[in-house]
């Protein structure tokens, strides 16, 4: 397993970080078999384990938080704090009063001290970033938190939060996890550019492009998704599937199966430091690790670019972040 520094943090994580949402109900209920999973992951190497708190609710933090005991000082644990963790107001979002409050319950839950990388789960318009980034740093100054991040940023959020944070003599957030893959690549534009430019290290999330590139959806094939699957139509996308059956030939021809030139792909940016794997299975996890050697020469990455202009996404990204004034009409109109 390759070990990259984590931006300027001085950390050094793999170049695949098992990603734990599928751990829990929204994936896989048998907490003894994520467990191994888990633990196979890191006897492979892996020492970057990222969870969140939304994750089936708090339950994947539970599995990690017991699948750790014992090896905690060997992982770099992430995790994440935004999104509503029932239906009463307050429990959620990235305020100081939800913030200090919920780490404590992800300490909790995870059987740990300390968090190494805090990181929060997406912009929050309504949440001045100073009032975010205040809360946060007393967590790092206090000892709870190491690190901090953001995640599905966009560039201007990103170069704001910076700015504030060297304004007021905050933390800054060391990270940023965006999505990126082979069909979602318009981080490629000014994200991953922006975070160069800060020196903060990337946790690239939905490599394999929402399971697209695993290989298992093909064109004229009836596609049949995992239950728990956020968005079924997504296997459908016509322009999807001409994209991955194009690509499918290219890793024919390079002896690959889809999902190692997926990752491969992934990884290979300068600006990436780490891919997020999220495994529901033994089998599948066993699938990515067996690529982790692979590396995609000059000719393989050109002809990608071919089938998938750089900086373009084949079509949305359908779980990615989406700012309220395009997804609310009311936003946009007099």
């Amino acid at each position: 397993m390759e070990y990259r520094k984590l931006g300027r943090t001085g950390i050094d994580v793999s170049a695949y970080c098992l990603g734990t949402m599928m751990f829990g109900q929204m994936g896989n209920p048998d907490h003894e078999e994520s467990i191994r999973v888990i633990h196979r992951a890191l006897d492979a190497g892996v020492n970057f384990v990222d969870t969140a708190d939304g994750y089936s609710f708090g339950e994947s933090e539970e599995i990690v938080g017991k699948a750790l005991k014992g090896r905690r000082d060997d992982v770099v644990l992430a995790t994440k704090v935004f999104y509503p963790m029932d239906d009463k107001p307050n429990h959620g979002g990235t305020s100081r009063r939800w913030i200090v409050r919920e780490v404590e319950n992800s300490l909790r839950r995870l059987q740990t001290d300390h968090i190494d990388l805090y990181q929060i789960h997406r912009p929050n318009p309504d949440t001045d970033i100073e009032e975010t980034l205040s809360a946060l740093t007393d967590l790092v100054r206090g000892g709870k938190v190491r690190a901090i991040g953001s995640s599905t940023f966009p560039a201007s959020g990103i170069v704001e939060a910076q700015w504030a944070a060297e304004r007021r003599g905050y933390e800054r957030f060391r990270t940023e996890q965006p999505p990126y893959s082979i069909l979602n690549r318009s981080i490629e534009r000014e994200v991953l550019p922006t975070i160069q430019r800060y020196g903060m290290g990337t946790l690239v999330w939905s490599p394999l492009g929402q399971g697209m590139l695993t290989g298992r959806y093909r064109k004229g094939q009836h596609q049949q998704t995992h239950r728990g699957s956020l968005m079924p139509q997504h296997f459908e996308d016509e322009r999807r599937l001409e994209v991955v059956e194009q690509l499918a030939a290219v890793a024919d021809k390079a002896g690959l199966p889809m999902t190692h030139l997926a990752m491969a792909f992934a990884i290979n940016h300068p600006a990436v430091t780490s891919a997020i794997i999220g495994p529901r299975t033994m089998a599948q996890l066993d699938d990515v690790l067996a690529g982790a050697d692979v590396r995609l020469d000059d000719e393989i990455l050109d002809r990608i670019d071919e089938i998938a202009p750089p900086g373009a996404d084949v079509s949305p990204n359908a779980v990615a972040y989406t700012p309220p004034e395009i997804k609310d009409a009311r936003l946009r109109r007099r």
